[in-house]
């Protein structure tokens, strides 16, 4: 492949529900440019973007591949995005190095969740957008309704067809270009006159565009109120403005798996699609603050790093979008945010898996580099010289969680590490140690994020690791104030043990615990007083009810006794860990638990089943509104009651819900849940102690 310049590169994200065609698209797009010489497909495992072990036996993307593809002197560097909401993440990192998106919209179903959160994703970057509405050929395609169902989408941008079907369902045979005016038939597009039935369509449509390409511009909005009409250029132009100003979105129609009315999209990306140098470079920090990053080669080296895969072949590779000065292969770069040099080996372009080396990245550009010893997504590479930052865009938090364990001995001591590679890859899991349940947990968007973590766990670092629900992280508290008293007096010939402790505990709010004395006199010495913490913070780590962590608890020590030889350290820490437990009996202990802040969106027609089950899960609504054809409903509820939520959820409403939770606070479980807690607890040490 030969080198390209920054105006000469489009970076383009395919985003859109899951079973959109997205992939099936890049086959298309990939043969009708002579890159390919066939039609892969997913279900055989042929299609060149989805070479994952994982994606061959689900049968869907599980990651963003990197496309690059040449087309009438423009390099398109294509990011497959998975459509699945699991992988949203994926979809999140490939948007924040495209400098624009084609949103793909299934032509039967419509708009589907998948579509309204990119949708939502693209606006939050002020992204351009081309819309095509694949699968024209299936049949109950529809293209008016899915237009309008599209358009529902946004009050602000208006929706404008760029051709219209020439034909619906089995008689899909091409498009009717509006700004040609011809019709074009197959998946090249062979231009020729537009039939008869169509033109009365086409004038109007073709009225439409220039209409739109008026707006882009005030000298062409001049002109045309003049009553005078656009050239084709001048609608090009002003259409280009306006679509790069996301004020209108062009829209496409297409079969991807027929191959029909493939290149008028390529055509469509070189002509409204922004290259690198039209859309601004994402906010950046330099040394002095906020810094103007300029597109362009001459300028400072910018990089960031938005993927990382383990590859078994070639170890780990960095995915990088280069937004300023030109990157050389086998050069040094450092990286900013970790302050360490990095060597970079050979750049690579990619497609799909295929690697292909270059010497050089222009500005603009996205490429690979393998083995870089400390960078990790989100990292910033360029010059020493010139220190420059590029926050990462806001991942969504984590909605499903498991606890893993190792399956062997020998996954034990990997296990850690492997748990942050994967990680490392994909910054919407996260792990962490529990250590109020003592138990390692992984967190992802999904029942099937978290199964796709695990099999890569051992396909890629050869880590077995079993999972299973997690248990609550409870904390015990009191809710009254209490007295303890406890001597411990041992003697076993020789020098004895001897320390007796009088305490009070009280509910304190302001912190997890307090420790203070009121001691007075010489009945105790005060060089006690640390052993006694000891011994209580002891039992507040193991728990006095349910062997959960208890807290929010003021512990004074008013008084106690020693003994001139018998009294030691170990003594008194015995005495004030028995009197902390006897107090805590008489102070109204119970257990908390976490309360989370749920936000719901569903479809209004499933309003009614959120709240009847909400109702079930001990929720207390906070509040309920209605959004373009949505409800959202604000709600707290146990975390208990929400570990699988996110596949309940799916399943009420047919994967048109999400939500979002957030920890708010611990409150008191009910008396009737929390004796069947304590009961399961006491069970479990009974059984671990046989």
């Amino acid at each position: 492949m030969k080198e390209y310049g920054t105006e000469f590169i489009r970076n383009v994200a395919l985003v859109g529900h899951l079973g959109s065609g997205k992939t099936s698209l890049v086959e298309a797009l990939l043969y009708d440019t002579g890159t390919t010489t066939r039609l892969g497909k997913i279900e055989d495992g042929t299609a060149v973007s989805d070479y994952d072990e994982e994606e061959h036996r689900r049968k869907i993307s599980v990651s963003t591949s990197l496309i690059a593809l040449e087309f009438e002197n423009y390099k398109i560097n294509l990011l497959d995005t998975p459509g699945f909401n699991d992988f949203m993440g994926e979809v999140k990192s490939a948007l924040r190095v495209a400098d624009g998106a084609i949103i793909v919209v299934d032509a039967v179903s419509g708009v589907e969740v998948g579509t309204e959160l990119v949708w939502q994703y693209c606006d939050e970057m002020k992204l351009p957008r081309i819309i095509v509405i694949n699968k024209m050929d299936r049949e109950n395609a529809n293209f008016t309704r899915v237009l309008e169902s599209i358009q529902s989408l946004s009050k602000d941008v208006k929706l404008v067809p760029v051709q219209f079907p020439w034909g619906e369902k089995q008689d899909f045979k091409g498009v009717i270009g509006l700004l040609s005016m011809r019709a074009r038939k197959g998946g090249k597009g062979e231009p020729s006159d537009i039939p008869a039935d169509y033109k009365e369509a086409a004038e109007t449509g073709h009225l439409a565009m220039m209409e739109a390409a008026a707006e882009g511009e005030d000298a062409l909005l001049e002109k045309y109120l003049g009553g005078e009409l656009l050239t084709n250029d001048e609608i090009q132009h002003g259409f280009k403005r306006a679509v790069d100003n996301c004020t209108f979105v062009p829209v496409l129609i297409a079969s991807a798996a027929a191959n029909v009315a493939i290149t008028p999209i390529l055509e469509t990306i070189t002509r409204y699609m922004p290259s690198p140098t039209e859309i601004p470079v994402p906010h950046a920090e330099g040394k002095a603050g906020d810094e103007e990053v300029k597109p362009t080669d001459t300028g400072a080296l910018a990089a960031y790093a938005f993927k990382t895969t383990a590859d078994p072949f070639v170890g780990k590779m960095t995915y990088l979008r280069v937004f300023s000065g030109v990157m050389n292969s086998d050069t040094r770069v450092w990286n900013h945010n970790k302050s360490v040099e990095e060597r970079l080996g050979t750049l690579h372009i990619m497609r799909g898996k295929e690697q292909i080396a270059v010497k050089t990245l222009h500005t603009g550009d996205i490429g690979t580099v393998a083995k870089l010893g400390s960078t990790v997504t989100g990292d910033t590479l360029g010059d020493k010289t010139h220190p420059i930052h590029f926050a990462m865009p806001h991942y969504p938090a984590a909605l499903y969680t498991v606890a893993v364990n190792p399956k062997t001995q020998s996954d034990a001591t990997k296990m850690g590490p492997t748990l942050s590679r994967l990680c490392e890859e994909d910054l919407t899991l996260h792990w962490r140690h529990e250590h109020s349940t003592h138990q390692t947990l992984l967190e992802g968007m999904g029942d099937q994020h978290i199964d796709v973590a695990i099999r890569r766990a051992e396909s890629k670092f050869g880590t077995a690791i079993l999972t299973e629900t997690p248990r609550v992280p409870y904390r015990e508290s009191i809710t009254k104030n209490s007295d303890g008293h406890y001597r411990h007096k041992k003697q076993s010939g020789g020098a004895g043990q001897f320390g007796e402790v009088y305490l009070r505990i009280e509910p304190y709010l302001d912190d997890i615990f307090d420790f203070e004395d009121e001691l007075v006199g010489m009945n105790l010495s005060k060089s006690y007083l640390a052993p006694i913490e000891k011994g209580i913070k002891a039992s507040l780590e193991q728990g006095v009810i349910a062997g959960y962590p208890m807290g929010n608890v003021r512990v004074i020590v008013y008084d106690g006794k020693m003994h001139e030889v018998d009294s030691k350290p170990m003594a008194f820490e015995i005495a004030g860990r028995e009197a902390f437990k006897l107090a805590v009996q008489n102070a109204g202990p119970v257990l908390r638990e976490p309360i989370m802040m749920v936000k719901i969106t569903v479809p209004e027609a499933s309003m009614g089943d959120i709240l009847g089950d909400l109702n079930t899960r001990r929720a207390r609504v906070q509040g309920m509104e209605q959004e373009t054809g949505k409800s959202i409903v604000t709600a707290e509820v146990p975390q208990a009651e929400m570990l699988r939520y996110v596949t309940d959820l799916r399943s009420m409403t047919q994967g048109r819900g999400v939500f979002t939770m957030e920890y708010i606070r611990h409150d008191v479980v009910p008396n009737h849940i929390a004796q069947t807690i304590i009961a399961n607890s006491k069970k479990g040490k009974a059984e671990e102690e046989e």
